[in-house]
């Protein structure tokens, strides 16, 4: 699957007397399987832009085409089934279910896609091994730090097996082995599976590990290149 938008803007307060153009018309395509860093400033558009290519803000104007099928005229069920079926998000803030343990987060999308429960459960038990988290999956996400948490948040966006993965600065509350140990897992999945990550960040250990770097600055496209990533020993 390949994404493709045309001419795609985002306004927030089109109607007051300050509206934010967050992101200003865009034309951009991202093939299947491709490893992307979006970078810029603070304000500059990343997550806004994550959000229009996932499905989940609808843009102002222009389209989000998946292999030729504009997201913007999906209705909400369609939407939904989308997000569900072939995109994988990890949050600055985590949207973990307080009420789950992380071993129950990393299984709900995968019973919402209908899965048996036993496959759910053993996906769900080797993702948060590869994490770090082999003893901490019946811990509810108010036991445990916000490192933790962010891999638990990694862990329930690949365990669906998305097309797509949106990780909007999804190393900002990890040390530099978690990191590596992160990166390496969604390089393989990438590698093997054919998996796109588009990374919202400001790390440098992501930035040099993409293949593609994309810089927003005040809602534009300022740079577009590609470049031999470094792999990490």
């Amino acid at each position: 699957m390949s994404i493709h938008t045309q001419q795609l803007s985002k306004t927030y307060n089109p109607d007051s007397d300050f509206p934010v153009q967050a992101i200003k018309p865009l034309d951009l395509t991202i093939e299947q399987g491709e490893f992307v860093a979006v970078m810029g400033p603070s304000g500059s558009g990343k997550t806004t832009l994550l959000n229009m290519l996932g499905g989940i803000d609808p843009p102002s104007g222009g389209a989000v085409l998946i292999d030729g099928e504009d997201l913007c005229q999906l209705d909400q069920k369609a939407l939904i089934a989308f997000r569900r079926d072939h995109v994988g998000f990890i949050f600055q803030d985590y949207s973990l279910l307080p009420v789950l343990t992380a071993l129950e987060n990393v299984e709900f999308v995968m019973q919402l896609q209908g899965h048996k429960e036993a496959e759910c459960r053993a996906r769900a038990e080797q993702l948060l091994t590869e994490v770090g988290l082999k003893d901490q999956i019946h811990k509810i996400p108010a036991k445990l730090s916000g490192g933790q948490q962010q891999r638990v948040a990694v862990a329930r966006a690949l365990a669906p097996r998305p097309r797509f993965v949106m990780a909007d600065e999804p190393t900002a509350n990890l040390d530099a082995q978690s990191t590596k140990e992160l990166l390496d897992i969604m390089e393989r999945l990438n590698q093997q599976e054919g998996t796109t990550f588009i990374f919202s960040t400001h790390d440098p250990r992501v930035i040099t590990r993409a293949k593609r770097v994309i810089v927003f600055e005040d809602g534009q496209l300022t740079e577009d290149r590609r470049q031999q990533p470094e792999h990490a020993a």
